[in-house]
């Protein structure tokens, strides 16, 4: 999912796995166009790496 939102006057995009993802991945024009120059290397990253990626813990309800 995701938002547009602003910062500072500056148009920004917020993306989250989810609405209950608390922790978004916001960014704006500049840095949309370094993903978008580089996403061919951003994806062989992902590819040659997702076996390493770490699950995020939700926090015990119990505590």
């Amino acid at each position: 999912m995701h938002t547009i939102g602003e910062f500072k006057g500056n148009i920004t995009i917020t993306l989250k796995q989810s609405e209950d993802d608390a922790y978004g991945f916001t960014f704006g024009l500049t840095k949309a166009k370094l993903i978008l120059d580089h996403i061919d290397a951003i994806k062989a990253f992902y590819e040659d790496n997702k076996d390493k990626m770490k699950t995020r813990k939700k926090p015990d309800a119990a505590s």
